[in-house]
């Protein structure tokens, strides 16, 4: 009890595509796999280490912005001019 049996699940699975439609049920269809697609991409793509000479950083270091120069000094005068 609690289960249910194969037989059960085709049914709801036809009840479904006849509620829902033909075509919205294979666009989800579709939708879920592209999203398995680029879930089994990042994976691949985490697990790449990179070659050699291409980079010299330690693995899973995070490289901060270069900070951003002041417009004006303290005194109000502009040291840059980005117009």
């Amino acid at each position: 009890m609690g289960s249910f049996s194969l037989m059960h699940w085709l049914v709801f699975g036809v009840i479904a595509i006849l509620v829902l439609g033909g075509g919205r049920f294979s666009s989800m269809m579709g939708d879920v796999a592209k999203g398995i697609k680029q879930f089994k991409k990042g994976m691949a793509e985490d697990d790449e280490m990179p070659s050699a000479g291409t980079s010299t950083r330690e693995p899973g270091r995070i490289e901060a912005q270069k900070a951003a120069e002041p417009a004006f000094d303290r005194d109000g005068n502009r040291v840059r001019d980005d117009r």
